[in-house]
């Protein structure tokens, strides 16, 4: 069953992150990161929800995820077997608050920084 709240770390651009209760349905979860939500799956089975558009828009770098920077404003949540977003546990909530604790600085000149996109071809 879907929760209709979910507790999550917010992540604001030069910002420590926060702990946050937030609406579970489209509308608040896209004002949460200001556009199109793209979701980031991480290895321990949690998601950060990013703007899918936000190195398209101009957003302002935030912080490292894996090999890519994050633009703009994203927060962290759980994931159902079943595909829904769900609240972080509080072990969750101090591994992302602490992951995330020191504000990077960005010459703009990061290579990440650029848009791409992966292509994949199949042979049929």
């Amino acid at each position: 069953m879907k929760e209709s709240m979910m507790k999550v770390v917010k992540v604001e651009v030069g910002e420590p992150p926060q702990v946050k209760e937030i609406q579970n349905e489209l509308a608040a979860l896209q004002a949460e990161v200001g556009g199109l939500i793209e979701c980031i799956y991480l290895e321990d089975g949690c998601l950060a929800i990013i703007n899918e558009e936000g190195k398209i828009n101009g957003m302002e770098p935030n912080r490292r995820i894996e090999n890519d920077i994050i633009c703009g404003p994203f927060f962290l949540c759980g994931d159902t077997p079943d595909g829904e977003f769900t609240s972080l546990n509080e072990e969750q909530i101090q591994k992302y608050t602490q992951q995330f604790s020191d504000v990077p600085t960005f010459t703009g000149e990061e290579p990440e920084l650029e848009p791409r996109m992966t292509f994949i071809g199949f042979d049929y």
